[in-house]
């Protein structure tokens, strides 16, 4: 039975969705490591090597306003399990494809992988139904922390399947994604959404949307932060993958994804608790900073250590903007709203992911991996003003 937890402290539940959501971004960088080199091992040409990918965050976008819709008609626990049901069949079509040396089954896999995400990627939000407003930056700084047990096991199973003798190579690596699928399952059977959490969500009569909650500046903030790193970080991110294909060895360029997710989800220990410490406004600003740090070693060098740095750099500004637009998101929109805005701002960030995965390979066609990140500093100059702009004024901490 879950109870509304005292101020200051987090119930067990949370946990709980900290281990899901540890298993929902290992299969997200499991993905990263391998689909990109899949993909273009199958693809009928290199240029179509990142269009798995893209599908799958292409999927996220479709099938994020739904899923929050149906949160809150049936509850987050059916949605969660559904989500784990589709990461179940991702693998099985995933071990398929490249036995089969299928590039159509590979995409239809990463779409599947996509409908999943879709539905995992409001862990985070489950994690403050029914919280008290002191709490809801570290229960969602917790869950996000789940990232730690990907970085470590993610790159550790992709290079550890990668090739295993009598199995088509990566073959393995998809079919984790099933195992990973069953343990969300056993997962959401033990875990218990807060009682008023599913009064508001289940039943007959769903609450209604709020007709006067409109777009203001920092709803925008925050959407803007969230969005818009994820953006900067999966463009990077992924690019950072091909460019490493020509300047390292594989395990090598594991390593680097490996430290990269590691820089991007160790924070949210402390993340929480930063924000309650110096306020949201210099937390949003030090995570745009960051990523426009990261771009500055992109535009310096292509060499191995300049890419892992910036991919060090973009992991922990990424955690700043992420837990802290979330955050801001949830302290400026009612409980009666709260699908609804949740379903947009993850929508648009799933939109600005998919643009990063699409990106990566024609970007460095035509602009090479120099030119890419200088084009992140515009968009993290705007992001940081924005920030600046929602709080001036402000006479306390957001």
């Amino acid at each position: 039975m879950t109870t509304t937890p005292s101020p200051g402290r987090l119930p067990w539940s949370i946990y709980l969705l900290t281990l899901a959501q540890a298993f929902n971004l290992t299969a997200a960088v499991i993905s990263v490591t391998i689909a990109a080199l899949v993909g273009t091992k199958l693809a009928a040409t290199a240029a179509l090597g990142t269009i798995p990918y893209g599908i799958q965050f292409a999927a996220v976008m479709l099938f994020t306003y739904p899923a929050s819709m149906l949160m809150r008609r049936h509850g987050r626990r059916i949605v969660f399990s559904l989500g784990a049901v589709f990461l179940i069949s991702a693998g099985l079509v995933g071990y398929i494809a490249v036995t089969q040396e299928s590039f159509l089954l590979l995409i239809v896999a990463h779409g599947l992988l996509g409908i999943y995400i879709a539905c995992a990627n409001f862990y985070r939000f489950a994690a403050v139904d029914d919280l008290p407003p002191e709490t809801k930056a570290r229960a969602i700084s917790w869950v996000v922390a789940g990232g730690v047990l990907a970085a470590i096991i993610g790159p550790a199973i992709a290079s550890s399947l990668r090739n295993v003798v009598g199995h088509t190579d990566f073959s393995l690596c998809y079919a984790a994604f099933s195992a990973l699928g069953m343990l969300t399952l056993l997962l959401m059977a033990l875990w218990t959404p807060p009682k008023t959490a599913r009064m508001h969500e289940a039943g007959a009569n769903p609450v209604p949307a709020v007709q006067s909650g409109q777009w203001n500046i920092a709803i925008v903030a925050a959407i803007v932060a969230s969005a818009g790193g994820y953006f900067v970080m999966n463009l990077l991110m992924v690019q950072a993958s091909l460019v490493m294909k020509n300047i390292c060895s594989f395990d090598a360029s594991s390593r680097a994804i490996q430290v990269h997710v590691l820089a991007m989800f160790v924070p949210s220990f402390f993340t929480g608790s930063l924000i309650g410490a110096i306020g949201l406004r210099q937390v949003l600003i030090t995570g745009f900073m960051l990523l426009l740090g990261a771009a500055g070693f992109g535009m310096m060098d292509i060499s191995y250590h300049a890419v892992f740095i910036g991919l060090i750099l973009v992991g922990l500004g990424w955690n700043l903007v992420y837990v802290g637009g979330g955050a801001l998101l949830t302290q400026k929109v009612s409980d009666q709203e709260r699908h609804r805005w949740q379903g947009i701002n993850d929508t648009l960030i799933a939109g600005c992911a998919t643009l990063g995965a699409f990106l990566p390979a024609p970007l460095l066609a035509g602009f090479g991996w120099m030119g890419t990140n200088m084009m992140m500093v515009p968009l993290c100059f705007a992001g940081m003003f924005l920030c600046w702009k929602t709080f001036a004024g402000a006479h306390r901490r957001a």
